[in-house]
């Protein structure tokens, strides 16, 4: 048996790899392990900036979300076993070999290239300084703030960073 993965409620980023191993995106992610930030999901958002991965996870649904979303169903080993996009309203299959599930906005796997068969990799813990790059481009895709780093809600700060 391998070793457990054990992750916590907070910031990380998605890498994903083709397969040549010639382009890397690295993608901000946000990580729900708990029973309360699985539940939540990306229920009320607008948007999301990047990704979100629950875990453990085997299906997924969308009931009360206003955007679609693209799903990809990950194995115990993070290799991606099914890819689907979501409208509003929509409950989704469980995939039986899924450990874990990714959510992103609608099209957001399409421009990263993620199709069945892929490995992603997880990291925890961008810290302050971490800056997100796709690396096929170079170009910044934001960085982690403090506040995000430390785990903190989305509303839990105003627009200037400072507590509400």
């Amino acid at each position: 048996m391998g070793r457990r993965r054990r992750w916590r409620d907070g910031r990380g980023q998605l890498i994903v790899r083709k397969r040549s191993g010639e382009r890397v995106i690295t993608v901000p992610l946000e990580i729900s392990v708990s029973y309360r930030a699985r539940t939540k999901g990306l229920l009320g958002r607008e948007t999301i900036d990047g990704a979100m991965l629950l875990s453990p996870a085997s299906g997924v649904h969308t009931f009360g979300m206003s955007m679609p979303i693209d799903v990809a169903y990950l194995d115990r080993r993070l290799t991606v076993v099914a890819v689907h996009t979501m409208r509003p309203g929509r409950l989704g299959r469980p995939r039986l070999r899924a450990r874990h599930v990714l959510e992103a906005e609608a099209g957001a796997m399409a421009r990263w290239a993620l199709r069945t068969g892929m490995r992603v990799e997880v990291g925890q813990g961008v810290r302050e300084t971490d800056e997100v790059r796709d690396d096929a481009t170079g170009r910044s895709a934001g960085r982690a703030t403090a506040a995000e780093t430390r785990g903190c809600r989305e509303g839990d700060r105003d627009g200037n960073g400072q507590p509400s």
